[in-house]
């Protein structure tokens, strides 16, 4: 039993014992060990990279998400996870390799340093490292810039019905068996062209051999030129695909958030935007991301916390299948930050930092801030942290797995497009949280302050101006009217951590044009529906009248 008059604080904290690295290796059981993973897990330097790759090409090959020839495009940051990823692919396609890949690889690299406080050559020295880095991989690669999110077409966040995950109704047998009897015929058909000897006539004179040398050495260019071309459309020795004006737009936006926990929010939303469209764009189908097992345990608290419970399932699985044409997909989510630090440290992995919003800031700035603060120090003293709040994540899954499933298209959010959960019974918490922020806010008739508004002050038609337009006054009642109707009707298309990130906002105006415009094709698709709604049929009547 505990008494009130022990003294506890004399007791130091028991400690397990660290392992020793002068243990042997507890694979091969030969070599002397370089590191330990974890308590026991002591690996020497070979058995070790035997280990990270295998659990790569195991990650990839146990989901069986990404088919044979299948264009994926590799989201890279230039930091550790990411290189590591690209050094995994790039080892994954060689012949050498025992259990190769098979997938058609491409980079694409988002600039955020506008947001960042970076200037133009600051920005430009860490893009000429990264095109290093992409042109030793010699895979094609994309440069995209935050400020080209006000370039998005206005059907970006349209909801597209198809699944890449049936691709085209083969199994994943299949496609592989298909792709293999593919190269098989090529390469037979490569063996029966004739050789260069073959194609010159040798009693040809010395004038005509020279003659088609020449030419089939001008082809070999051409075809050296086409398959081999590696720069990116958007290279930093062009000019910026981006004016000043759509620089300070961006600028302006994330300035009048108030929180960083709302700026990193957005921004990330943005950074999934223009993923999806380069993607679409260029002709993939996957996206690869690079979080790792550590930064999917602490997304995992912040989301909770953020309100986005009921999306847990594909913010933080193997797959996110939320975009329907598109499939993201988190390779390396098998892996701690810790293995993947040794890894790059013994096997010169390169890495390039690059500033990020939340750089320098406290641990206390932001939610993202608190919540890694608080994992990072509980790994410390409790080393199976990080790997119980995954293993806890894996449990988890959506009602509805696949967003294009039933006969009713799912009603996405507006901007991160997960499916909405506001959508919910009055008798909920959601519901009781709206009503508890509608009586905060309402205020006592005493406490209410008197102004003297007139119907003719603003915008209530009188006589200069059509009721219900602007009078270009620019007063107070004139932007509060017009904020508040345009945040309600944005408010409704919006999840619930969504919403919470749109509140900090001081104006929504702000915000790129493809996002408004969205906002008002389904505010005119809601109001058409509501008006031929009584012509319309059930869903169990529209699926009898087709099955019969």
């Amino acid at each position: 039993m505990c008494e009130v008059e022990e003294d506890y604080s004399e007791q130091p904290l028991l400690r397990a014992a660290a392992a020793s690295v002068t243990q042997k290796c507890m694979k091969c059981k030969d070599s002397s060990a370089v590191l330990v993973i974890r308590v026991g897990d002591a690996f020497c330097k070979s058995c070790f990279k035997e280990y990270f790759v295998h659990k790569f090409r195991a990650m990839l090959g146990k989901t069986r998400l990404i088919f044979p020839g299948e264009q994926v495009l590799l989201a890279l940051s230039g930091g550790p996870t990411s290189s590591a990823m690209l050094c995994q692919v790039q080892e994954g396609l060689c012949r050498e390799a025992p259990k190769k890949l098979r997938f058609s690889p491409g980079i694409v690299y988002i600039d955020e340093g506008a947001v960042c406080g970076r200037s133009l050559e600051e920005r430009q020295a860490t893009l000429s490292q990264l095109e290093s880095m992409f042109q030793a991989s010699s895979f094609p690669y994309h440069i995209v810039y935050l400020e080209e999110v006000f370039k998005l077409p206005n059907s970006m966040l349209q909801s597209v019905s198809s699944s890449p995950a049936s691709h085209h109704g083969e199994n994943y047998k299949e496609a592989v068996d298909d792709f293999l009897q593919k190269q098989r015929e090529t390469l037979i058909h490569t063996e029966q062209r004739p050789t260069v000897a073959e194609q010159l006539n040798v009693t040809h004179s010395e004038e005509q051999v020279q003659t088609k040398l020449a030419q089939l050495n001008i082809c070999d260019l051409f075809s050296k030129e086409n398959t081999g071309n590696t720069t990116s459309e958007t290279s930093t020795c062009g000019k910026w695909p981006f004016n000043l004006t759509q620089t300070e737009a961006i600028k302006e936006l994330f300035s009048s958030i108030k929180t960083l926990t709302a700026k990193e929010e957005l921004l990330q939303t943005l950074r999934h935007h223009l993923l999806l469209y380069t993607a679409r764009i260029k002709g993939y189908t996957k996206i690869m991301m690079g979080d790792s097992c550590t930064r999917l345990a602490v997304k995992l608290l912040t989301n909770i916390s953020l309100g986005r419970g009921a999306s847990l399932a594909i913010d933080t699985g193997f797959s996110d299948n939320r975009y329907g044409d598109i499939m993201i997909v988190r390779p390396m989510r098998e892996y701690s930050s810790k293995e993947i630090a040794f890894y790059n440290k013994l096997f010169d992995v390169p890495n390039i930092f690059t500033p990020a919003l939340d750089t320098k800031a406290t641990d206390k700035a932001s939610i993202h801030r608190l919540t890694e603060s608080f994992v990072n120090k509980l790994q410390t003293d409790f080393p199976s942290t990080v790997s119980t709040v995954y293993r806890t994540s894996e449990k988890l899954n959506t009602a509805c797995s696949d967003f294009n499933c039933g006969t009713e298209q799912v009603e996405k959010c507006l901007l991160c497009l997960c499916a909405m959960d506001t959508k919910v019974e009055e008798a909920s918490a959601f519901h009781a949280t709206l009503i508890s922020e509608k009586l905060s806010l309402k205020q006592s008739p005493d406490q209410m302050p008197v102004k003297e508004v007139t119907e003719q002050s603003c915008c209530t038609g009188d006589g200069k101006e059509e009721k219900g337009k602007c009078c270009g006054a620019h007063s107070e009642e004139c932007y509060s009217a017009n904020s508040s109707n345009r945040t309600t009707d944005l408010f409704s298309l919006l999840c619930y951590s969504c919403r919470l990130t749109v509140k900090d906002m001081v104006s929504l105006d702000l915000l790129p044009q493809y996002v408004l415009s969205e906002a008002e094709r389904r505010k005119r698709r809601a109001q058409v529906r509501e008006q031929i709604q009584e012509f319309l049929l059930a869903p169990e009547e529209e699926t009898n009248t087709t099955s019969s």
